[in-house]
């Protein structure tokens, strides 16, 4: 009979099958490629198993894959387990580890970072920015505790608490026709050369999804990583974009003459920003009181 895999196999295993690539996994273990290749090639002695294909690329067997996913499931309850045991002390008396979307981190962190650093003392916070299925991926891994994160998107294997509404807003050169009206129908935008960010960004679904907009709708002209990079397109007469109200609460159009106007519709044109962790979090008591922390400082 096989002996049982360490935790420190389970989680070299798990970051080869992320990195694909020995030494990318080890950096991110913090060991040597040596080390974390030992470690995979015990397990695979011991196991009686094949887990990757080693060649010019490093890829997972079919037990291999399974495997991974019961990896991921183990290190997750282990961690339960430790949370559990810490949150027996109370709540924010261990580490946080929070992932956040580009289109949140630099504009509601900086308002309330200081409040949240605060509540945990002196225990570590951890931040991961991110694209949405990162994320979810890392937060149903374990890998992190809780995101701060933009709805509608799919989050059914999680619990999700709504902190607020973040309206969408639409964002103008100086020059454009839609600058004389003071508030803008969804009829307005279409056929517009409306620029977006690329795929992988949640926002991008949900500006469409918003104005019940397709993209067949639109002329899209340009794909951008970034909300800041979007306004200097506008800016620069590329096209127009939609903005979430926070990002232009936290000046992003400052020293730029690009116009900001409310679009006019009886629909909700709205993401909900909102925190995200796992359904068995033990910790889901203290994620609610730092929701809390965060509507009422960001409100303030």
């Amino acid at each position: 009979m096989a002996n049982l895999p360490t935790v420190r196999q389970l989680k070299y295993l798990c970051a080869l099958a992320e990195h694909r690539h020995f030494r990318k996994a080890a950096e991110s273990c913090f060991v040597s490629q040596s080390a974390l290749s030992t470690a995979i090639h015990e397990l695979e002695s011991n196991l009686g198993v094949t887990l990757f294909e080693r060649g010019s690329s490093v890829l997972l067997t079919p037990i291999g894959s399974k495997l991974v996913d019961e990896a991921h499931k183990v290190l997750t309850e282990l961690q339960n387990m430790v949370e559990h045991a810490e949150q027996s002390q109370g709540a924010f008396q261990s580490d946080l580890k929070l992932g956040v979307i580009p289109t949140i981190a630099p504009f509601l962190l900086p308002k309330i970072l200081k409040q949240i650093r605060e509540k945990y003392g002196s225990n570590k916070l951890y931040i991961r920015e991110d694209l949405s299925p990162n994320l979810l991926q890392m937060l149903g891994n374990g890998e992190l505790d809780v995101l701060l994160f933009a709805l509608p998107y799919d989050t059914a294997n999680f619990h999700t608490q709504i902190l607020f509404d973040d309206e969408l807003v639409l964002c103008l050169p100086r020059d454009h026709t839609l600058t004389s009206k003071q508030a803008v129908s969804i009829n307005d935008l279409k056929q517009q050369d409306i620029l977006l960010l690329e795929d992988g960004h949640c926002l991008r679904d949900q500006s469409l999804r918003a104005c019940n907009l397709h993209s067949g709708d639109l002329s899209i002209p340009y794909q951008a990583t970034s909300l800041n990079t979007l306004v200097q397109m506008v800016v620069n007469n590329v096209g127009i974009t939609l903005l979430p109200e926070m990002a232009v609460n936290a000046n992003i159009t400052h020293d730029t003459d690009a116009q900001i106007r409310h679009i006019s519709t009886n629909r909700n044109l709205s993401r909900s920003i909102a925190l995200v962790w796992r359904k068995n979090s033990p910790r889901a008591d203290e994620f609610k009181l730092l929701g809390e922390i965060i509507v009422k400082h960001y409100q303030a």
